[in-house]
């Protein structure tokens, strides 16, 4: 039986969505992470309009949102700014201005508290060659029922001592963009490691468990 007009054109449209919907989805996160870092290494730019017409860098031709191809510069001037920092903290004299600022932002009222923690988490990661490097299946949020999740910590800490037993710190991301998540703290015993890796753990989470 020959299919109706309705029908070819919905198996049609279908078949452009799955074609298109990739590509679409990886530039709406591109322009979104564009979007987001540019309006913090814009700042970076201030001296442009000593330089130059306002008409000439801001879109409304006065302040605020510049030209995406001076943001674009920001950027580069950014990211020039990290690796000469990076290649400062080789050395000696380096070091000692990264401690100097160090100081200075655990000194800030308030500021302290939050440079501290995101200080903590970062130096976590970087010296453990474990972190977030294994991919396990626990049962969650109930019995029965099971997620894919990360660990992040294999430690014998206080909470292990407490509850007399080893446990593990599992983050489980949400589906299906992973950026947010859970943090629970399950008993060793319990936790199946995986032998897919991470990018592997992450392809299958944000295709909905579509790509094993």
């Amino acid at each position: 039986m020959r299919k109706s007009l309705f029908a070819r054109w919905r198996a049609s449209f279908l078949t452009g969505l799955m074609i298109v919907l990739p590509g679409v989805v990886t530039l709406a996160i591109v322009k979104w992470c564009f979007g987001t870092v540019s309006s913090f290494t814009d700042w970076l730019l201030f001296f442009l309009p000593h330089w130059l017409d306002s008409k000439s860098i801001y879109v409304n031709g006065e302040s605020g949102t510049m030209f995406w191809y001076w943001s674009v510069l920001a950027f580069i001037f950014a990211a020039l700014l990290v690796t000469i920092i990076g290649v400062l903290g080789r050395y000696y004299i380096g070091r000692r201005l990264i401690k100097v600022a160090d100081d200075v932002m655990l000194r800030v009222p308030i500021l302290n508290k939050i440079y501290g923690t995101i200080k903590q988490v970062d130096s976590a990661f970087a010296g453990n060659k474990h972190s977030f490097k294994t991919v396990v299946l626990i049962e969650y949020p109930r019995p029965g029922i099971y997620s894919v999740g990360f660990i992040t910590s294999e430690q014998d800490d206080e909470i292990s001592q407490k509850l007399k037993q080893k446990t593990v710190c599992v983050f489980i991301p949400t589906t299906p963009i992973p950026t947010s998540g859970f943090l629970v703290i399950v008993p060793a015993e319990q936790v199946a490691k995986l032998d897919m890796s991470v990018a592997e753990g992450f392809k299958y989470i944000i295709s909905l468990g579509a790509i094993s």
